[in-house]
């Protein structure tokens, strides 16, 4: 592409970026899951581990945004999966102490599917054998129920303040249930229990927890120790986050199962100094980097043997023949193969191997090279199939090619909330790229460039279709750009009382608020009611505010409508929400009768009957507002 400007018209990209939370993500069979991709690997296994945490009963799985999981992630190279429960029992619990407990049944298979999509997905680079599972109360017992289901897909475990597994709903809140904890896991895993003999737990409870009784820490923990067939270890050690945030672990044979206090911490998820949200607390240790570490140090399946190294590598250039020298070191002793890839513009490759001398030290050379730049790759493998750091370096063979500009390809944007990453790729034929810009209606920013790959973020974005030019410029002066559209949701994001101060809510629904979302952050979005009034919502409308003018952005969009005025337009013709009848009714979707505990709910307008009480889950549809009938939009 000749010096100028090309414009071009970019879709939304749904792909993972790494460093940041994909929140509501529908994946293996949950219509709402929390994802966060580090920047890190594992170091130990091949690529990153996966840990799936499950909430407790009320709380969302938002809490989990400000539990410091990212800490975690980023740390120990863990990808983090917070899905929202799609069977829920009871306040929004996992249900482990109903239903049919196998692998193809509810949330059991969902999980499970979960689990292996996400390791499925390359983008991710999930090591199988680094896959983990966690939970707080009810969603600690369906964790531990899952992973004695499937214990080939779930390395290690998770149990935080968890009733034992087979246990009835009363016994989570009541006097300690016994339960014979290996036997029931056995029993679950059928003619998977082999896998046992690798999988790890760590079990763990708040000593100030007043919610669910403290005699489950060591069941559950001695019940995991009885299945794996291990010993306690004497004495107690001390784990620190910080003098005053603690916990007491107590540990079995080979790190096989943990057993933890946390020092300061009631009903509530550990999250470590700064974690915050309904239902977790910051009093203690981060248990999410714990759980890193202790997988990390303990995993069963990983292979331990260590990658070989590339040291004291040497290229050299002789017309179009091109050498490379050096050492390659393997701390195990295993067989190395050194390879030496060179890829030219147009992404052709020759490959060129050599085994190492005795000593480690090798030399190999390119076939004879056309003229072109050129990407050198240099790697070492050992017998187990670890590979080495590589060792990149760009070679021109022959003169440079004529000036042209940079060439722009698979433009992205990821959005997260009011913040974008746009990335893609840019290749300069000459190797003297100066820059790549990104022109966001707000701002413009230098990318990040690393290779061929460039990325640059811009928060508190408007709502609405937004634009942006990316320009990508050589140290001649030649560019090219082109142009990248995406949309903003702009939902505000903040607690009850942040949303009441801004006048979003006020008081008249603030117990059905408080019920559904307590102190965690939540969004909320202004929608239409009628001609000029709006109100804001949640995604189900079970918690809103007061009718009042529209805002000036207009609603969901931020920006000035541009129609001299006029009102937004109203909402399409039919809207449908899903979520308990409880909330329905508070919408003013659906109506109650009959006994106070176990009432009986009906649409309003439709009068059509809607099943399972107060708890169940219900989709309802409505083309006026107030007509209301049980189904999806037709």
């Amino acid at each position: 592409m000749l010096a100028g400007v090309l414009i071009a018209t970019g879709l939304l990209s749904q792909s993972a970026v790494a460093g940041s939370w994909q929140q509501n993500v529908s994946v293996g069979g949950f219509n709402k899951v929390h994802l966060y991709t580090p920047d890190s690997v594992s170091a130990i296994g091949q690529g990153r581990g996966l840990l799936v945490v499950l909430h407790g009963c009320t709380q969302s799985i938002d809490a989990y945004l400000t539990a410091n999981l990212t800490q975690a992630a980023e740390q120990y190279g863990l990808v983090i999966a917070v899905p929202d429960a799609m069977n829920k029992a009871g306040f929004g619990c996992w249900s482990y102490w109903q239903g049919t407990k196998a692998r193809s049944a509810g949330d059991y298979k969902n999980l499970i599917t979960l689990a292996n999509n996400l390791v499925a997905d390359v983008s991710y680079q999930i090591d199988p054998n680094q896959v983990y599972i966690a939970g707080l109360s009810s969603g600690a017992a369906f964790a531990n129920t899952t992973a004695c289901l499937a214990p080939d897909v779930f390395a290690g475990m998770g149990v935080s303040a968890g009733p034992s597994i087979g246990t009835s709903s009363s016994g989570a809140i009541g006097p300690c249930e016994t339960a014979n904890v290996a036997s029931r896991c056995a029993q679950y895993a059928g003619s998977y229990a082999s896998h046992f003999d690798t999988q790890i737990a760590s079990i763990a409870h708040g000593r100030s927890d007043t919610t669910v009784n403290l005699c489950y820490n060591e069941q559950n923990a001695n019940g995991m120790a009885d299945l794996y067939n291990v010993s306690k270890l004497s004495g107690e050690n001390l784990i620190s986050n910080g003098s005053s945030r603690t916990a007491d672990e107590t540990l079995w044979q080979n790190g096989r199962v943990s057993m933890l206090w946390f020092n300061n911490v009631d009903h509530a998820w550990s999250g470590g100094q700064g974690a915050s949200g309904s239902y977790i607390n910051g009093n203690s240790i981060n248990y999410a980097s714990y759980l890193g570490q202790y997988f990390q140090d303990n995993n069963q399946r990983v292979n331990r043997n260590s990658a070989p190294e590339l040291t004291n590598i040497n290229v050299s250039q002789q017309a179009s023949i091109v050498t490379i020298a050096g050492t390659s070191n393997d701390a195990d002793g295993d067989a190395v193969t050194v390879t030496a890839s060179f890829t030219d513009s147009v992404g052709q490759q020759q490959l060129v191997s050599t085994t190492p001398a005795a000593t480690g030290s090798f030399s190999l050379s390119s076939p004879a090279l056309n003229d072109d730049w050129y990407q050198l790759n240099v790697t070492a493998t050992d017998s187990g199939g670890l590979v080495s750091t590589p060792y990149t370096e760009q070679l021109l063979i022959g003169p440079p090619p004529p000036a042209t500009a940079p060439e722009l390809s698979e433009l992205a944007a990821a959005v997260d909330g009011q913040c974008a990453v746009v990335s893609g790729r840019v290749f300069d034929s000459n190797r003297d790229l100066a820059s790549v810009t990104v022109e966001f209606a707000s701002a413009t920013v230098t990318a990040s460039i690393n290779g061929d790959l460039f990325s640059a973020q811009r928060c508190q974005l408007a709502g609405g279709e937004q634009t942006a030019l990316i320009t990508a410029t050589d140290q001649g002066g030649l560019f090219s750009a082109e142009q990248l559209t995406f949309s903003i949701d702009a939902g505000q994001n903040a607690t009850l009382d942040q949303h009441i101060s801004a006048s979003r809510l006020d008081y008249t629904n603030y117990a059905n608020c408080y019920l559904e979302y307590g102190t965690a952050s939540f969004v909320l979005r202004e929608q239409v009611i009628t001609g000029s009034q709006c109100r804001w919502q949640d995604n189900d409308a079970s918690c809103f505010g007061p009718a009042q003018s529209c805002s000036a952005a207009g609603p969901g969009d931020g920006e000035d409508d541009g129609d001299n005025g006029n009102p937004p337009p109203p909402p399409a013709d039919c809207v449908a929400f899903t979520t308990n009848n409880y909330s329905h009714k508070v919408a003013g979707r659906a109506y109650s009768t009959g006994n106070f505990y176990t009432p009986d709910y009906f649409a309003n307008g439709s009068n059509a009957a809607m099943a399972g009480s107060t708890w169940g889950i219900t989709t309802l549809s409505s083309a006026d507002g107030s007509f209301w009938q049980v189904g999806a939009c037709q």
